[in-house]
C-alpha cells in the first residue's frame, strides 16, 4: 500500500537513520532493517557510542575519591551528566536526581527505602492494570512484607484508566500511588497532572514510572506535581546499565539508604556510620562512570532535535499506523484511537495468529516488532490476550517503516490463509 506523504512540518526520520550504526548492519533477510520494537530498548546513535569510548579511553578514573587531574575530571563530567537529567525532566535540582540501573532499580529504591519507612499494616498502596512489572512486583513484595494492602485502579475497554474508579479509591486515603506515564503494552498516555492532583487532594503520594514518555515528549517532573520519577537511559538513545531516580528532596533526606558501603558515607567508625548528603546516599559503590557520560550525549542528541519535534513525529507516525492497521481486515488494535492519549506504541492481534509467530514472519521480511506480554500480563488478561504484537516507533522511523509493517501483516496472513 502507499501512504500518503509526509508532511512538510515533520522530520525526515530516515534522514536521522545515518546516525545509527545498527542501520548499516545486513539483515538475513535481504531488507533494510525497519526496527520497530524502541519501547524495548533503543538503538544508539553515533554520538553515544563515541562517549562511551572517550569516557573510557581519555577520561576514565574513579569518582568523588582522587585528588589528582584524571579524578577530578571524571567526576566532572559524571556531575554533569546528573545536570543533564536533572534539566530534561525538569527537576528543581541535579542533587535530587540519583543514578541507578534503570527504572526497574528505581522503583525497587523507592518502594525499600521509602516503603518501609512509611507503610504500616492496613495502609493502602494504589496502583493499575496498566502497569510492567516493574511498577507491581515491588510494591506486592511491600504489601506483603508490611500487612499493607494493594489495590489497582481499572482499565477500560478502549485502554485508558478509568478515573472514576481511580476517585473511588482516592476516597479511602491511599499513601501511595505508583502510575506509568506512558503504559508500554498498550500506548495509553496517561493524564499524569490531573490524576497527580487527585492523588495529593486525597494525601497520597505520586511515584510515575516515566520509561516510556521521557524518551518521546517533553516532561517536567516541576509541571506535573508529582513527587518521584523513574527512567531508564537504554530506552532513551543512551547505554543499558543507567538510569534515574528522581525525587523531592525532603523525602530523599528522610529516606534510609537503599544500599550501603563506600562512597554512600560521611563518617565510618567501628561504632556506627553517618550517611553522605542526597543524592550520593543512594549511590554506594562505583557507579556507571562512563554509561552516565554516555546517557549525557543521548540528552544531547535529543535535545538538539528537540522533545517537542520528537513527540510530534511520534504523533504523525502514530495517525498514520493507525489509520493503516485500522484498513486490514483480521487486525485488532488495542488502547486509546485519539492520538493525544496515545504514544507511539501500537499493540496488534492478528485474527488466528499467534503473536510469537508473527514476530517471526515479520522479522523474515526485516520487520523488528516485539511480541508477547511486554512484562504486563495483567493487562493480557484484562483483554483475554495470550500476548500481543507490538509496534514501537521512535526517531528514526518514517513512513516507509509503516509501509513495511503492513506489507508483513499482509505477507502473514496470506502464509496463515487469513488474508
Amino acid at each position: 500500500m502507499v501512504i500518503e506523504q509526509q508532511r512538510a512540518d515533520v522530520f525526515d526520520g530516515a534522514a536521522l537513520r545515518a546516525d545509527f550504526p545498527v542501520f548499516d548492519r545486513p539483515h538475513r533477510s535481504g531488507k533494510p532493517l525497519a526496527f520497530l520494537d524502541s519501547a524495548a530498548s533503543a538503538p544508539k546513535p553515533r554520538a553515544v557510542i563515541d562517549a562511551l569510548s572517550d569516557a573510557y579511553g581519555h577520561h576514565y578514573a574513579n569518582v568523588h575519591r582522587g585528588i589528582y587531574e584524571l579524578s577530578e575530571d571524571a567526576t566532572a563530567r559524571f556531575e554533569g551528566a546528573r545536570a543533564a537529567v536533572a534539566r530534561f525532566i525538569g527537576a528543581p535540582s541535579e542533587r535530587e536526581v540519583v543514578f541507578v540501573r534503570n527504572a526497574t532499580e528505581a522503583i525497587n529504591l523507592v518502594a525499600y527505602s521509602w516503603g518501609r519507612t512509611n507503610i504500616r499494616a492496613g495502609d493502602l498502596i494504589l496502583s493499575t492494570e496498566m502497569e510492567h512489572h516493574a511498577n507491581l512486583v515491588p510494591w506486592q513484595q511491600l504489601a506483603t512484607e508490611t500487612g499493607a494492602t494493594l489495590e489497582y485502579v481499572a482499565i477500560t475497554d478502549d485502554g485508558r484508566l478509568d478515573l472514576d474508579d481511580l476517585r473511588r479509591r482516592l476516597a479511602r486515603e491511599p499513601k501511595l500511588l505508583a502510575i506509568n506515564h506512558v503504559s508500554n503494552a498498550l500506548g495509553t498516555i496517561n493524564p499524569v497532572a490531573e490524576i497527580t492532583q487527585l492523588a495529593h487532594d486525597a494525601g497520597a503520594l505520586v511515584l510515575l514510572d516515566a520509561a516510556q514518555s521521557v524518551p518521546h515528549m517533553p516532561v517536567s517532573a516541576t509541571e506535573l506535581g508529582i513527587d518521584f520519577l523513574a527512567l531508564s537511559g537504554h530506552k532513551m538513545l543512551g547505554p543499558s546499565g543507567i538510569g534515574a531516580l528522581w525525587g523531592r528532596r525532603a523525602l530523599l533526606e528522610a529516606m534510609p539508604p537503599f544500599m550501603t558501603g563506600g562512597s554512600m558515607i560521611s563518617k565510618v567508625t567501628l561504632a556506627g556510620t553517618t550517611w553522605a548528603e542526597v543524592p550520593l546516599k543512594f549511590e554506594a559503590g562505583t557507579p556507571a562512570i562512563a554509561e552516565a557520560a554516555g546517557l549525557a550525549a543521548a540528552i544531547g542528541y535529543l535535545e538538539g532535535i528537540g522533545m517537542a519535534k520528537v513527540r510530534a513525529h511520534e504523533r504523525f507516525l502514530f495517525e498514520r499506523a493507525w489509520a493503516a492497521l485500522s484498513d486490514i481486515g483480521g487486525v485488532r488494535l488495542l488502547g486509546p484511537a485519539s492520538p493525544d492519549e496515545h504514544a507511539a506504541v501500537i499493540s496488534l492481534v492478528i485474527d488466528g495468529i499467534h503473536p510469537h509467530d508473527v514476530a517471526t514472519i515479520f522479522d523474515g521480511h526485516g520487520v523488528a516488532v516485539r511480541a508477547g506480554h511486554h512484562c504486563a500480563q495483567p493487562v493480557m488478561a484484562r483483554y483475554d490476550l495470550p500476548a500481543t504484537t507490538r509496534a514501537s516507533f521512535y526517531v528514526y522511523n518514517d513512513l516507509d517503516d509503516i509501509e513495511r509493517l503492513t506489507d508483513a501483516i499482509h505477507a502473514t496472513q496470506r502464509l496463515f490463509g487469513t488474508a
